[in-house]
């Protein structure tokens, strides 16, 4: 199962919200690549930034982090929040990044995804409240079902799903795993699972419904976690 431990950005910082709310965010660090390079030094080969300010502006938002991150790791990182068009994603392929997030635009046009999907590593991110898709932040939910959204990219090349339910993010409740199965069922894509995760016990309850990997906020920065431990238990991809 491919553990990926995350940075998630807000004004040049390191900070995890709770069920995405900007005004809920808590800071870790003011030096974001150091968390990464700490990553790296665990063991990890895989980083999830998201770029908060930019979801919400629908542009990128903290460029010189990101820049700071790519410089100082070797890290693969998968990249997204406010990545709507095609130059934002040559941009971040140019810089480094290697594979991008689209969030918000596979929800509004996914036949835009579809196009992309065919010439750069695209990776959608499905973001749910009770089932439904939220975009723009999370500010903003639709009357689009997640499963439905989910079928839409069956077979389109896509590499993956990131599936978040919103309810769960930041509250180490426990990732939500039968909407997790439910997605990967849906669209017969590798699905990652994210929002909530709390212990290796969830870990291995993720790895016995067959999770293609997860993603790990919060459970790291208040140590509920040991990424060390959890990428020899588990491997890494």
């Amino acid at each position: 199962m491919q553990i990926i431990p995350a940075i998630d950005l807000k004004d040049g910082e390191a900070v995890r919200l709770t069920k995405g709310l900007m005004d809920s965010a808590k800071i870790y660090s003011s030096e974001p690549w150091q968390i990464a390079k700490e990553f790296e030094n665990m063991g990890a080969e895989w980083l999830h930034i998201v770029d908060l300010n930019g979801a919400f502006a629908g542009e990128p938002q903290n460029l010189i982090q990101i820049e700071k991150i790519r410089e100082n790791t070797n890290l693969k990182i998968e990249l997204g929040g406010g990545v709507r068009n095609e130059d934002t994603i040559k941009r971040y392929i140019d810089l480094g990044i290697d594979r991008i997030i689209l969030g918000s635009i596979a929800k509004t046009n996914p036949k835009f995804v579809k196009e992309m999907a065919q010439k750069y590593p695209i990776v959608v991110g499905i973001d749910a409240i009770n089932g439904f898709v939220a975009v723009d932040g999370w500010a903003d939910v639709s009357e689009i079902e997640a499963t439905q959204l989910a079928k839409e990219f069956a077979s389109s090349g896509v590499e993956a799903i990131i599936c978040t339910d919103i309810s769960r993010d930041g509250t180490l409740e426990g990732v939500n795993i039968d909407f997790t199965k439910s997605i990967a069922e849906s669209s017969s894509i590798p699905t990652i699972a994210s929002g909530g995760l709390n212990s290796i016990g969830n870990l291995e309850e993720l790895a016995n419904s067959g999770a293609f990997g997860v993603i790990v906020g919060k459970a790291f920065y208040e140590g509920k976690i040991d990424l060390r431990e959890a990428f020899k238990k588990f491997g890494k991809l």
